[in-house]
């Protein structure tokens, strides 16, 4: 591989956090020419300052655009009428009609990929650095342990997007290249890190920072969603990750009011949560993405619901049952989750602001919204002098008990124990119901393994909805083709969805610059 690539995959954080660090204590005992890489980055206070850099890069991938990119495309979110439709010439709606312009030239698909790859250098660096210490020094253990977590994490959300992919691992480079390496590989040397996560993670740690809890978690997803062919997916190893956070009793359910409420941060129900506020660099500028053009033309950015509907839920998911959607009657998470009413402090949206757009029929700015990562504070009425829904910053509960709960019912539905996954799956129901669920709306535990697999991802969009876990679920559970193609508006509208959409096209500009990834290695449907 090319030198400059490297240097482009090992990251720059490094760099930047000596140049806030004292290396006297090195200088003092060696020329600077005899200071090797693994003696700075084995250095616990230069490898703190490179994990926490990590953590913040991670973090920008649930901000702004970042965090859509991964939502839409699925049967819960699609893409804004707009977008789809006009944006770019129609490229922008790509993502979600998945037909001839979704190629790897897409800027959308080389985003994904970079936000994320371009950041294992400095995992795997302090990896490499602070393994030799792990067990002897018990801040370079825990170092190293949420380096693997970061590493591990990232490379799960890359290898659910693009199936085969390189894998940066100083230690055995030499024989990995950085060629796009099989499933099995791949699936593999993610688990080995998460395991390493959990074994050297703390049991507590400061917020936005891993435990062995957080690790558990990702390292038992994991083990659902290594696809079959790779020989590692196990659902019983699985459901030991779950258990071991469920019999912590660290962890419980909160009110569903509070999950998304900016004055409660890291709740009880939380296991990982990504932290922002509503000052720049820190906000996350999620609401400027996700909510309505219409909404904005009448209270400009001061209107805390208004944005640019760059993700919009899809008739399935803010439906009610009787609609041909999920939502049950009384359910409380479908208006703490979708805003169906734009009414502002007695004014209301008018559609004719946006005909311009030439949508037609299509017109969808003010049809069901995604209501979670709305922040008053950002208001011209909250009193704070924001005024600018660009500074949305509620934290994002990224991992949260809830999910443990529904993920190991899921384990013990695929081992046979359908009967206790109930119990497990009608206590997230009965926060549904403010923890007073009615008879009706109880799970039997007389449901059969197919019913209970098809009722539990439907849950998981009640439960989950937004928080970008859809996609995911439905690669791994092998539903992406099937309920994108039946409930996604433009992919249903356009018929060009095919299964190998499934996996993302590989980046050109990545086959362009890695010498080890031939034009012939793309993914296939791709050119």
């Amino acid at each position: 591989m090319k030198f400059s690539n490297i240097i482009k995959y090992m990251g720059v954080a490094g760099i930047s956090a000596m140049m806030f660090t004292s290396c006297s204590d090195f200088l003092d005992e060696m020329p600077t020419n005899a200071i090797t890489e693994d003696q700075i980055f084995s250095d616990p206070e230069t490898a703190e300052l490179n994990l926490l850099s990590c953590y913040n890069q991670w973090r920008e991938c649930f901000k702004d655009r970042y965090l859509w990119e991964l939502m839409i495309g699925t049967d819960e979110v699609q893409t804004g009428a707009y977008q789809a439709l006009k944006e770019d010439s129609g490229k922008r709606g790509a993502m979600d009609r998945y037909d001839a312009m979704f190629t790897s030239d897409l800027y959308y698909v080389s985003d994904v990929w970079n936000a994320r790859f371009n950041k294992m250098g400095e995992a795997a660096k302090l990896i490499k650095a602070l393994k030799p210490n792990k067990d002897s020094d018990e801040l370079s253990g825990r170092l190293y342990g949420e380096a693997n977590f970061v590493r591990g994490g990232l490379n799960i959300e890359l290898a659910m997007m693009f199936g085969r992919i390189p894998l940066i691992d100083l230690e055995r480079q030499e024989e990995l290249t950085y060629a796009r390496q099989p499933l099995n590989v791949v699936w593999e040397s993610i688990i080995n890190d998460l395991k390493e996560a959990v074994k050297y993670c703390p049991d507590n740690n400061d917020p936005q920072r891993a435990t062995s809890y957080a690790a558990n978690m990702l390292l038992g997803y994991a083990y659902m969603c290594a696809p079959e062919e790779s020989g590692l997916r196990d659902f019983n190893e699985a459901a030991k990750c779950f258990n071991i956070i469920i019999s912590s009793g660290k962890f419980r359910l909160v009110d569903y009011y509070d999950l998304f409420d900016y004055n409660i941060r890291n709740s009880a129900e939380s296991i990982f949560e990504w932290q922002f506020s509503n000052t720049w660099p820190d906000n996350n500028a999620v609401q400027f993405q996700i909510g309505s053009r219409a909404v904005a033309n009448m209270g400009q950015d001061m209107c805390f619901m208004s944005g640019y509907d760059h993700a919009v839920p899809s008739a399935w998911a803010y439906s009610d049952i009787e609609d041909g959607g999920i939502w049950e009657e009384d359910d409380i998470r479908r208006e703490e989750s979708i805003r169906y009413d734009f009414e502002w402090f007695g004014k209301t949206p008018d559609i004719s602001t946006v005909t311009w757009e030439g949508l037609g029929d299509d017109h969808d700015e003010l049809l069901p919204h995604i209501k979670k990562y709305e922040d008053f504070r950002t208001d011209s009425h909250s009193g704070l002098g924001i005024n600018n829904m660009w500074y949305s910053g509620k934290n994002i509960p990224w991992l949260r008990y809830a999910n443990v709960l529904l993920l190991y019912a899921e384990c013990l539905n695929e081992t046979g124990r359908t009967s206790e996954a109930v119990d497990y799956v009608n206590q997230v129901r009965n926060r549904a119901w403010e923890f007073q669920i009615p008879a009706d709306k109880k799970w039997s535990n007389g449901m059969g393994k197919t019913e209970f697999a098809e009722a539990l991802m439907t849950e998981r969009v009640r439960e989950l909805f937004a928080e970008r876990w859809r996609r995911f679920d439905l690669v791994r559970t092998g539903k992406f083709l099937e309920l994108v193609k039946e409930r996604n508006k433009w992919a249903n509208r356009y018929g060009t969805i095919a299964e190998y959409n499934k996996y993302w096209p590989l980046p050109q500009s990545e086959i362009d610059q890695n010498e080890d990834i031939p034009a012939t290695d793309q993914n296939e449907g791709y050119r």
